[in-house]
This record gives C-alpha cells, sequence and structure tokens, in this order.
C-alpha cells in the first residue's frame, strides 16, 4: 500500500542523469547551449557549451568553442578551451586541440592531442622540498656502512 505511492513519487521526480541529448550527424548548432543532462554528439557544435551531465563525441562528432562537463568521451574531433572536473577519455579516432583542464585524462593510442593541459585536483605532498629530500638521501648514504 505504501510502496505504490513511493514509487509513483520516484517516477514524477526529475532525473537529469539520465536524460540523454543527442546531436545527429549532419546537424549544425551556432550558439551557446546549457543543460543539466547529457549529450551524444555526432553533429558540429560552435559556440558555448556547458552542461553537468556527460558528453560523448562520436566519430562524426565536432566541437568548436567552449565545453565545460563532468566527464567527456571523444572519438571525433575538438578545437577550444575544455574544462572538464572528472575523466577526458580519448578514444584512438580523437583529434583534440586548445586548452585543456581535467580532473583525469585517459588517452588510448592513435588519439591526437594537440593541447595545452592543466590537471585539477588534490597533489600528494612528497614529504618535503625537493632540495631537502636530496639532503636526506645523501646524509642516510654516508650514515650506512660500506
Amino acid at each position: 500500500m505504501f510502496s505504490d505511492n513511493k514509487k509513483g513519487r520516484d517516477q514524477g521526480a526529475t532525473d537529469f542523469s539520465r536524460n540523454q541529448n543527442k546531436i545527429s550527424e549532419g546537424t549544425k548548432i551556432v550558439g551557446d547551449i546549457v543543460s543539466e543532462g547529457g549529450f551524444r554528439v555526432e553533429g558540429t557544435i560552435e559556440g558555448t557549451f556547458k552542461t553537468t551531465g556527460k558528453v560523448v563525441v562520436g566519430k562524426s562528432g565536432f566541437i568548436k568553442g567552449t565545453l565545460e562537463c563532468s566527464d567527456a568521451d571523444f572519438e571525433g574531433k575538438f578545437s577550444g578551451t575544455l574544462i572538464i572536473t572528472g575523466t577526458l577519455s580519448l578514444k584512438p579516432t580523437a583529434h583534440i586541440e586548445g586548452e585543456v583542464t581535467v580532473g583525469k585524462l585517459a588517452v588510448e593510442p592513435g588519439a591526437n592531442f594537440n593541447a595545452s593541459c592543466s590537471m585539477k585536483g588534490s597533489v600528494k605532498s612528497l614529504g618535503g622540498k625537493p632540495s631537502e629530500q636530496k639532503q636526506q638521501g645523501q646524509g642516510q648514504k654516508q650514515g650506512q656502512p660500506a
């Protein structure tokens, strides 16, 4: 009796992570796109493209401009500024040019990556300044028996 009401509310709730938008081959969009859903791009986008979802660019897909998203998989082409908070995965047919800022980067053999890349995220300390580590290492070598 209670499960029916709960089930009905869950089905009516908006789940942006499940929304999938598709830009088909032969379609060209010029302008700004803002969304909370994921995208599959087989056509062309020129402009600013922002989404909180994942973007998948197929072999025929091309994005020129600025792309901001959570994660992206590229088989197609990109030229411009790419800002990804999560993982950028480049497949063998991918071609990327421009400036890239990512959390994680995965590049498969054959992918073309001609971009300046910054990786954002937490950096673990190695325990001190390089000069201090070198001095500590020399001290250990001197103190060890020959």
